[in-house]
């Protein structure tokens, strides 16, 4: 594991980290219980299969 040699400036450590972006899920239309909603490509089966419910 690499592990820093020194003491890295505040400001430093908050220069690198805020690099890092999170980017939006593609969101993809299905159909469940005659609704159409978005949801994660990565949780469509989920949806589908009915292992997580429709909030109203």
């Amino acid at each position: 594991m690499a592990v820093p040699k020194r003491k890295m400036s505040r400001s430093n450590t908050r220069t690198r980290r805020s690099t890092w972006k999170a980017e939006l899920p593609e969101l993809q239309t299905i159909r469940v219980q005659g609704r159409e909603i978005r949801v994660p490509r990565r949780l469509v089966k989920a949806y589908k299969s009915g292992a997580i419910q429709i909030e109203d």
